[in-house]
């Protein structure tokens, strides 16, 4: 049975953030929130929690097409190649609620790189996941929870997803209701940034 912690973005209570990190390093699976829905996730290096999620999610280890969340752009270039434009973009519009996809690199654990040679990563713009990343030392996966027809409610309201997922995962945090609206997927492997999925994030207010 998973536990309930309440944090909040700003004064992080560091005891509950150090329980969440040990929970990641003995290869826990969480449930937190970003600037855009609650995400689920592991530490990107725990294969055994990546395919948790994948059970979780009800997709194969080898078809995952996870993203995961970075620090900040220099946790970022540790993972994937970035060029001189697709910085400057990043460094305007991160933190925010985008997800950038981009050439990985050989530091992009095998359970995430299987027949892919891109990465979606994220910085959001809410300092729990960021702050879970840096304690940490690992990125960690994001994904949306699993959604049910027509209840976007269980992507924002973190009581909600607790009583879901309380038997699948081993921590939600509740730091209070999302924005609902999924991130802005742009495309970053070339230098002609295409929008893959409109989302919260409006590319263009960065271009």
């Amino acid at each position: 049975m998973a536990e309930l912690i309440k944090l909040y973005e700003k004064g992080t209570d560091m005891r509950k953030m150090n329980h969440i990190i040990s929970c990641l390093k003995d290869g826990g699976v969480i449930v937190y929130p970003t600037d855009t829905v609650y995400g689920i996730g592991c530490d990107i290096h725990n294969t055994r929690a990546v395919e948790r999620i994948c059970q979780i999610k009800g997709v194969k280890p080898t078809k995952n097409n996870f993203s995961f969340i970075c620090y900040d752009l220099s946790h970022i270039s540790d993972y994937a190649k970035v060029s001189n434009a697709a910085f400057k973009l990043m460094k305007k519009a991160l933190p925010g609620p985008f997800t950038f996809v981009l050439e990985g690199n050989n530091k992009v654990p095998k359970v995430l790189a299987q027949g892919k040679k891109t990465v979606g990563v994220r910085v959001p713009d809410n300092d729990i996941p960021r702050l879970i990343v840096k304690e940490l030392g690992n990125p960690i996966i994001t994904t949306s929870i699993p959604e049910e027809e027509g209840m976007i409610e269980y992507l924002t309201d973190p009581e909600l997803i607790f009583e879901k997922f309380q038997h699948q995962v081993d921590i939600v945090i509740d730091g209070g209701f999302c924005t609902g609206e999924l991130s802005t997927i742009v495309d970053a492997t070339s230098d002609d940034f295409e929008v893959i999925r409109q989302g919260l994030g409006l590319l263009e207010d960065f271009l």
